[in-house]
């Protein structure tokens, strides 16, 4: 390990998997002395971890380059050498594209090679690594520099997806689907609890596609559901909550949706992407499930949970997409009542096939979101509104806005913002809801007297 310290600034792009993945850049980097910089201007290396789901995910990585090659250059003037390295999955995807296009990027890492950013860092000359290693990341990573977790911690239990929708790069930039051994997860579930962590959030490309090898006290040679490796982390001390996301509805399995039942650490709050509502739409992105069998899930899902919370992915204006098709989505929306759902027009990947597909013209796409999103809007206001008045386990997070104020998450991850003590961050107490925000409850502790909450 060397002694020199040095500054690293991480710009991630995109989804939770990412930021758990920056964390981990930055463990692996705090090995070889880096400290992180608050600013681009103050590091020795500026990192991008990009993401390449949202529209022309490249192009913005490029024009993000272009502004550091000017704090590159600036730095060189001083005397001081700079190093931009672009990680993640456009990374993966572009390739040596990056390397040719921005002449200012000293380093290309795939997601599932960032463990070897140590060694391309002190390669002569650019480097480049692309390729999916046959050992898992996870294997060479150092345990976690930092001295504390968030209350709310992630922590990465299965990557790749198998599943090929026409519309999505994944399978391409991140792989065959893989999950981590159960000991592992365990292990660093155990070490985010040592540090703070109250909370944990299990990520996936396909979460619950996890099938585990377990070994040593989890039994030799055996294999573990999501469900499964779920109960075993609702034993671990110190842990009060466990999610998980990102789910694709032909992996609920019978054992995941019993949990729900069962296990009152997990928490009652799903996300559940269905993409469309209209069967041919589906097939089309070769969801590998119909209308019917997602609501077929959602009411079974409902049977076993009754306070289960549900939010949704939708892509709007997919190629071929008739107002006929996009009527049955508003049709399943209206039908399933989502606690929150994220929506987007549809934007090609090059590569995927879809991209090569008849394309819904841009002002259609644009006025159904429109239609779309005031419709999901209305069912999260209507969801949060019910909560006026009842009593919620919160778990408090972090400081609020004001002076005196914390904020924390419900059990269905609204934000809920209440006057209590700092100390109580951590801690899960009972509020009662008294007003509702545009973005966040109010509410008092429940042992406090009732009073009327101005929002700001």
């Amino acid at each position: 390990m060397t002694t020199k310290t040095r500054r690293v600034f991480i710009k991630t792009y995109g989804c939770q998997m990412n930021v758990y993945d920056s964390d981990r850049m930055t463990d692996v980097l705090a090995a070889e002395g880096y400290e992180a910089a608050e600013r681009p201007e103050d590091a020795d290396l500026v990192l991008l971890n990009t993401c390449h789901i949202r529209e022309k995910a490249a192009e913005k990585v490029y024009s993000e380059v272009g502004k550091l090659r000017l704090v590159k250059e600036a730095a060189r003037a001083q005397g001081r050498e700079v190093k931009i390295a672009v990680a993640g999955c456009v990374a993966q995807a572009e390739g040596e594209e990056i390397l040719k296009r921005a002449q200012a990027v000293d380093v290309v890492v795939g997601p599932q090679s960032y463990h070897l950013l140590p060694q391309l860092l002190r390669r002569e000359g650019r480097a480049i690594e692309t390729e999916f290693p046959a050992d898992s990341k996870f294997d060479h990573l150092p345990k976690a520099g930092v001295p504390s977790a968030s209350v709310s911690a992630f922590l990465t239990v299965q990557e790749g997806c198998d599943k090929f929708c026409t519309f999505c790069v994944v399978p391409y930039t991140r792989g065959a689907e893989a999950s981590r051994p159960v000991e592992k997860i365990v292990a660093e579930a155990e070490a985010l609890v040592a540090r703070g962590a109250k909370e944990i959030m299990l990520l996936g490309q396909n979460v619950n596609a996890y099938h585990g090898e377990a070994a040593g006290q989890f039994g030799k040679g055996g294999t573990w559901s999501l469900a499964r490796l779920v109960a075993c982390l609702s034993e671990v001390p110190g842990i009060e909550r466990i999610r998980y996301t990102t789910s694709h509805p032909r992996d609920m399995s019978d054992d995941l949706i019993a949990a729900h039942a069962r296990l009152p650490k997990l928490m009652p709050y799903l996300h559940l992407p269905v993409q469309a509502g209209s069967d041919r739409v589906l097939q089309a992105m070769n969801r590998k499930h119909d209308r019917g069998f997602y609501l077929r899930l959602v009411e079974t899902l409902r049977e076993a949970r009754p306070d289960l919370a549900l939010s949704g992915d939708f892509i709007v204006g997919f190629p071929g997409e008739t107002e006929a098709d996009f009527r049955q989505t508003l049709a399943l929306v209206e039908e399933v009542q989502y606690a929150s759902a994220y929506s987007f027009k549809y934007s090609p990947r090059p590569g995927t096939p879809a991209a090569e597909m008849d394309q819904v013209p841009e002002d259609e796409k644009s006025e159904r979101l429109q239609r779309l999103q005031a419709l999901i809007s209305k069912q999260q206001a209507d969801f949060n509104a019910r909560m006026r008045g009842l009593q919620v386990d919160v778990l408090f997070e972090k400081p609020g806005r004001h002076p005196g104020q914390i904020v924390g998450r419900s059990p269905w991850l609204q934000a809920v913002q209440v006057d209590a003590p700092r100390d109580m961050i951590g801690t899960v107490a009972r509020v009662r809801i008294e007003a509702i925000g545009a973005n966040s409850l109010f509410g008092a502790l429940a042992d406090a007297p009732t009073r009327e909450k101005a929002i700001a």
